[in-house]
């Protein structure tokens, strides 16, 4: 996959696009990462690339022509199979489905913006606006190495085994139940005896169980969204039956 990051910044994604899985899926060429500078493509004898907002109003607005420019330097911009990904407040909420759908396309393109916001003309050429959370931050940078990390390991060849990212919570709509390892007692804590019996179905059981206790205990919201099937459905009466019995236990 290709990925160019339009930003102000560039250096702020040395460290973390060139370090673990990432680093090692450029040195391989599975991913190849070019971050623009969007300042080079100003007009400005200051290379300036913002402006006060038209209409009066606190703070200063990216303007148009720096941004545009350097996109059409350095992407069809008519290829179907590149995303154009505008990195705002305003945008859907990222998550794991948009990652799926993200890490097949061919190439996606990040602009990432600063100061008060965007001339609203550079959205004409965006083909996805996404958020990371209800909450500001100061620039776009952030927003992008955590979205082309949770991408890129969806990517084949960037993790070694795919079996560790498809248990991975929300790959399934759930959350990933718990793990453990050495040693199998830890300060009085011991590891369940089920995953030290080599029952290879019951541990699945186990496992599944445990993903839907802990989706409806810390997500309910997700469980809304998720299609049981009948075993799931089973785990579940078991695991509220259970949790009644808990809190009737603990009322006493």
């Amino acid at each position: 996959m290709e990925i160019k990051i339009f930003s102000l910044f560039p250096e702020m994604f040395d460290g973390p696009l060139g370090s673990s899985l990432l680093g090692k899926a450029r040195s391989k060429g599975i991913l190849q990462i070019d971050i623009i500078n969007f300042r080079a493509y100003s007009t400005n004898k200051h290379h300036a690339v913002d402006d006060y907002p038209f209409g009066g109003g606190a703070g200063m607005v990216l303007q148009p022509e720096p941004i545009i420019s350097a996109l059409r330097s350095n992407l069809n911009l008519h290829d179907p199979e590149t995303e154009i990904i505008l990195l705002s407040p305003q945008g859907a909420v990222f998550d794991q489905e948009a990652a799926r759908q993200l890490s097949q396309k061919k190439q996606l393109a990040f602009i990432c913006g600063h100061y008060e916001g965007f001339d609203e003309r550079i959205r004409s050429f965006v083909t996805r606006e996404y958020s990371i959370g209800d909450y500001v931050l100061t620039g776009g940078e952030l927003p992008a190495m955590v979205m082309i990390d949770a991408i890129s390991r969806l990517i084949p060849g960037v993790i070694k085994e795919q079996e560790s990212y498809e248990d991975d919570s929300f790959y399934h709509g759930l959350l990933e139940y718990p793990h453990y390892t050495r040693p199998q007692n830890f300060e009085g804590m011991e590891v369940p005896e089920i995953l030290l019996s080599g029952h290879h179905e019951n541990i699945r059981k186990w496992r599944k169980k445990q993903s839907l206790r802990r989706t409806l205990l810390r997500r309910p919201d997700l469980l809304e969204q998720y299609e049981l099937n009948q075993e799931e459905e089973g785990l579940l009466e078991e695991i509220k039956a259970e949790l009644t019995l808990e809190q009737n236990a603990d009322g006493e």
